[in-house]
C-alpha cells in the first residue's frame, strides 16, 4: 500500500538531514578550533571528545537515513 503523504520517505530524509547537520556543524567546530579561532562573544571550553562523538553519531545517523532512502 502506498502511503499518501510519504511519511516513511520524509522520516528518512529528516534523519539524513539531521545527521549531515551534525557532521557539518561538528566538523566546522573542529576545523575552527584547529585554526585557533573560537566563536565571537562566547567563552567556553572546546571539548574534542564531545565533538568527535557527535561527529561519529552524525555520520551514523546520516548513513542510516541514506540507506533507508535507498531501500
Amino acid at each position: 500500500m502506498v502511503d499518501i503523504f510519504g511519511f516513511d520517505t520524509l522520516l528518512a530524509q529528516l534523519m539524513m538531514a539531521m545527521g549531515l547537520a551534525m557532521v557539518f556543524g561538528n566538523g566546522f567546530a573542529m576545523w575552527k578550533h584547529a585554526r585557533g579561532e573560537g566563536p565571537k562573544g562566547f567563552r567556553g571550553v572546546y571539548r574534542p571528545g564531545r565533538a568527535r562523538f557527535l561527529l561519529a553519531a552524525g555520520i551514523a545517523i546520516s548513513v542510516w537515513g541514506a540507506i533507508s532512502l535507498l531501500t
